[in-house]
């Protein structure tokens, strides 16, 4: 089937003196194929329990839109889409079958892709160990089956189950080492139930759960993990909890859908980063797929400005003690209204007792913050941000003016082909350049968003990830210069 190659993005491909990455596409796995994967690794009782597809115990499931409003209100359930990819046969049809996607490419203006699963992303949350660890480990194989005869132009990212770091370790072994892969991804975070809820209020307890974000009062010790990206020399991304919605409305998908990554996100980067993890780690690269680069830049402008007045020494400012209060209550009493004046008694014994003192005052300590600057360096180095073409908020990251000690963010190009958000792939990547005609980046800016950035944080960890590509010769210029 001959399709038109001729597009928008493949001619300002053809004007663009670098190649163009796209970090962050989706494939749509086939069901009657993926069950087969999960028969071959799990036998036919696992694919049985699969066929019933099972949720996350200890959250709020997203549903499509089966099923009336009452009935998602009486479980509280949220609303997903309807539906979630395309309607067009030739471009649901892409994402389905890789050997058209791959001669599409051109088409895109794509010279590589990264492309990540989508309703393999819902397995994250299974609370069956024994599934939940079949099913990503039949993904894995079934998707570089799919994709590995196309590396030149494209690599599957491997699903890596967080229940435990020991579960992790054991997929990341067997993906990159057995199955090849070069990118990884993990949940943002995993639900636990809240152990005084559970031992009072057992059957109560698997609506009242907790999210665990690995770094920050963590049931474990996730540092083995973060060790094996670095040996094996691939770099922790996340794409988001589809189903890990504490907030959400049984009714608006829409409403669900606006901010969720980006909240994801913020949440899990914070702790990672008052864990300590990126001082621990510095070599290993994160990425935060999908969910734009505004609010990192919030996020990093607000750490600097939490730690001027709460980290190291600062904290001390704050400290109850140095307040006088003898003065304080002659100045209420002088000032207040007659009310006050009444009232001065209960007042004086409210500011008489002692105020009690955490275990830790200085709350950036695990990253070991001395200045501001540290903060930018074990912020902005290590984090990249996925984003989609249509956002303009990607300019956001390159703002040197607003962003604290001039930062540029590393943001990264996405194109999130595959779900319903992408109506025409081949238009993606010209409707990423708007941002350049209308002067919100540079040239330079879109270069570094759509190449330098990508190559960082894939080479940054393993050299050779661009060997064999159609980028490697200029993502080799990169690399020898430092990138």
């Amino acid at each position: 089937m001959a399709l038109a190659q001729e597009s928008p993005s493949a001619a300002l491909r053809s004007r663009l003196g670098h190649p163009v990455i796209d970090g962050d596409g989706h494939i749509v796995e086939l069901g009657p194929v993926m069950a087969e994967y999960v028969k071959e690794v799990g036998g036919a009782s696992v694919l049985e329990r699969y066929a019933q597809r099972p949720t996350l115990k200890h959250s709020q499931q997203w549903t499509t839109a089966t099923g009336t409003l009452q009935e998602r209100r009486d479980r509280w359930v949220a609303m997903g889409p309807w539906w979630g990819g395309s309607t067009d046969a030739v471009e649901r049809a892409t994402v389905l079958a890789p050997r058209l996607l791959n001669d599409r490419l051109d088409e895109f203006g794509t010279d590589y892709a990264v492309l990540y699963p989508s309703v393999v992303l819902f397995a994250f949350t299974m609370d069956d160990e024994e599934l939940r660890r079949a099913v990503c480990r039949a993904y894995n194989i079934y998707a570089m089956d799919l994709l590995g005869s196309y590396a030149d132009r494209m690599t599957p990212v491997a699903a890596i189950p967080m229940y435990t770091p020991e579960e992790a370790v054991e997929e990341l072994e067997y993906s990159v080492k057995t199955l090849g892969h070069k990118v990884v991804v993990f949940q943002n975070s995993v639900r636990r139930p809240i152990a005084r809820l559970q031992e009072e209020y057992p059957e109560a307890s698997d609506f009242a759960a907790r999210s665990e974000l690995y770094a920050i009062d963590s049931d474990y010790d996730y540092d083995p993990v973060w060790a094996k990206c670095v040996e094996l020399g691939v770099a922790a991304t996340f794409h988001g909890d589809v189903l890990a919605m504490n907030v959400h409305s049984t009714s608006s998908y829409v409403y669900n859908h606006i901010g969720f990554l980006a909240a994801d996100h913020h949440h899990l980067s914070k702790a990672l980063f008052l864990g300590g993890v990126t001082r621990r780690f510095p070599t290993l690269k994160f990425a935060f797929l999908e969910g734009d680069v505004g609010w990192a830049c919030g996020l990093y402008a607000d750490l600097i400005g939490h730690w001027e007045k709460r980290g190291g020494e600062n904290i001390h400012a704050l400290d109850p003690s140095r307040l006088d209060r003898e003065r304080l209550l002659r100045l209420i009493e002088e000032y207040g209204d007659d009310r006050t004046r009444a009232q001065m008694e209960g007042v004086r014994k409210s500011f008489s007792g002692n105020d009690p003192r955490p275990d830790v005052l200085d709350e950036y300590a695990a990253c070991g913050i001395k200045s501001a600057e540290d903060i930018r360096d074990l912020f902005v180095q290590p984090f990249y941000f996925g984003c989609e073409a249509d956002d303009p908020m990607n300019a956001t990251a390159f703002n040197t003016r607003a962003n604290p000690f001039g930062a540029r963010l590393k943001a990264i190009f996405g194109s999130d082909i595959g779900h319903w958000d992408v109506p025409v792939m081949n238009e993606v990547l010209t409707e990423d350049y708007e941002l350049v005609e209308h002067g919100a980046i540079t040239e330079d800016d879109f270069r570094d968003f759509t190449f330098t950035n990508q190559v960082s944080l894939h080479a940054g960890m393993n050299p050779d990830f661009f060997k064999g590509t159609r980028v490697e010769s200029e993502a080799a210029k990169l690399i020898t210069a430092g990138l």
